[in-house]
């Protein structure tokens, strides 16, 4: 959703600036020219002395600013989950860290055959974590039979160890580069 967000902010911003150099490049009217002031001194009279739309004014750069904050604090916030919280079966629960579940299905996700390299993001709730694989397929290997063993053994032994019977995982492959042969 934040990827939509920046888009659109990012159009909006674009079209008001392009909009804004137009008018000042042609100097086309509300300017006037170069030299004329934006508002005339009974165009200042006159709305210096209004009652009402000064409000909404301010009402509406103050949702603007709010809108500016929310959407700078989205920027910064992580997507990765830093903790999950994990059922120890007597009614309690214990945490464990994101990195270090993510760091395990690794681990055993590039010792597949056929693996050249694995990463793995946790996401979602603390609650209801889901995987995130992306997985770099050697040449030679075949993606049924790597998904086949991260299906099988790698996420079931991940879903055993931590406790979490639902944890959603989402694959990714990508085949490694590789320089061909030379042939002499």
């Amino acid at each position: 959703m934040i990827g939509t967000v920046n888009r659109i902010l990012l159009a909006v911003a674009g079209a008001v600036l392009l909009a804004a150099g137009v008018v000042l490049l042609t100097a086309v009217r509300p300017l006037g020219g170069r030299a004329a002031p934006l508002l005339s001194a009974a165009d200042r009279r006159r709305y210096l002395h209004a009652e009402g739309w000064w409000w909404a004014l301010i009402a509406a750069l103050v949702v603007c600013v709010l809108l500016a904050l929310w959407w700078l604090l989205s920027q910064l916030k992580s997507a990765r989950l830093r903790t999950v919280a994990v059922d120890t079966g007597d009614g309690g629960f214990a945490v464990l860290r994101g990195r270090a579940l993510a760091d395990a299905v690794a681990a055993e996700a590039g010792a597949l055959d056929g693996v050249a390299g694995c990463r793995v993001v946790l996401r979602g709730r603390r609650g209801s974590p889901a995987l995130r694989v992306a997985l770099e397929l050697e040449s030679h290997a075949v993606p049924a039979d790597t998904l086949a063993g991260l299906a099988g053994p790698v996420l079931t032994h991940a879903r055993t160890s931590a406790r979490l019977p639902d944890l959603p995982a989402e694959a990714r492959f990508k085949v490694a580069s590789h320089r061909a042969r030379r042939v002499s």
